[in-house]
């Protein structure tokens, strides 16, 4: 059965929100976010004395009347930026569990949600295989996501993706200009790490947004189990075993989850990343009014 968060009430409680970005990125002219260069709006920033070639159009003639000295008038300049939004696809995200492919798509769907709120330009990309297929194109105001939002709870969640790849791989991706947003499990062999530093040094800023069900922290099984990998088609792959389940197997396991998640946060401090894991029993509205407003990139 399918579960979804996606509905009018659930879209009316992120008006207050905005998405906040780091001053220095270029975007492009007519949007809303404030940046440390100088521009063309209507909010005063600070003075400077005229050079030879400057406006003059812009000197503050009572300036020149107290001091005798040509003086520019600089405004602060606002920006539309581009957002990408990678969302993980795999079976691992919610074949098995529509609540956590759910939670997953309300997520990717919130933060476009304040892409579009901001005059932001934003693009879905579903991350299956080796590519990320974008269907929707680049999309500009509200009427275009909410088209869009209605066809991506259409997604099917199966077979595997490679996060490097798809994201390396994405022509759209510019530079210094925006967002990119991956949401995954990052239950993964793919080089993960390898997409972000790609980001990195396409001057993008990044954030990691980890979705895991409780039963994924942790797992309540103990003795004899069939496990079956979520993301393999066939049943003779050697990742599905029949195994017993012990304490110390468990307790193994918990230190493994512990050992990547400090990794995962090791490696995002290291390149300036915001990183947030959340469990799929924490209400949606926490997760979004409380962790991401906790790292910054909300406000």
């Amino acid at each position: 059965m399918k579960v979804s968060y996606l509905n009018d009430r659930f879209f009316s409680r992120l008006e207050t929100l905005s998405l906040n970005l780091k001053a220095n990125l270029r975007g492009y002219f007519g949007g809303k976010h404030l940046v440390s260069t100088y521009g063309q709006t209507v909010e005063f920033s600070d003075y400077r004395e005229y050079q030879l070639g400057d406006d003059i159009r812009r000197i503050d003639w009572n300036l020149f009347s107290r001091f005798e000295k040509y003086f520019l008038k600089l405004f602060t300049d606002e920006r539309q930026m581009q957002i990408q939004i990678f969302l993980d696809c795999s079976g691992s995200m919610g074949k098995d569990n529509p609540a956590k492919s759910a939670y997953a798509m309300a997520t990717a769907a919130a933060l476009g949600f304040l892409s579009v709120h901001n005059m932001d330009k934003v693009t879905f990309n579903i991350m299956k295989g080796e590519r990320a297929e974008n269907p929707f194109g680049t999309i500009v105001g509200k009427t275009a996501f909410y088209r869009s939002v209605s066809a991506l709870s259409d997604v099917e969640f199966e077979g595997s993706s490679d996060i490097a790849s798809c994201v390396t791989n994405c022509p759209d991706t510019s530079t210094g200009n925006g967002l990119t947003i991956i949401i995954s499990d990052f239950f993964t062999d793919s080089d993960w790490k390898k997409a972000v530093d790609y980001l990195c040094y396409k001057k993008r800023q990044v954030l990691l947004v980890q979705i895991m069900t409780p039963d994924e922290a942790e797992p309540p099984y103990e003795g004899r189990y069939t496990l079956i990998d979520a993301e393999s088609e066939d049943v003779s792959d050697t990742k599905n075993m029949r195994i017993r389940i012990t304490k110390n197997m468990q307790k193994a396991y918990a230190q493994a989850l512990g050992d990547y998640e400090r990794d995962i946060k090791e490696f995002c401090v290291k390149r300036n990343v915001d990183f947030v894991s959340v469990k799929t029993d924490v209400e949606i509205e926490k997760m979004l009014f409380g962790q991401l407003l906790k790292v910054g990139i909300m406000g």
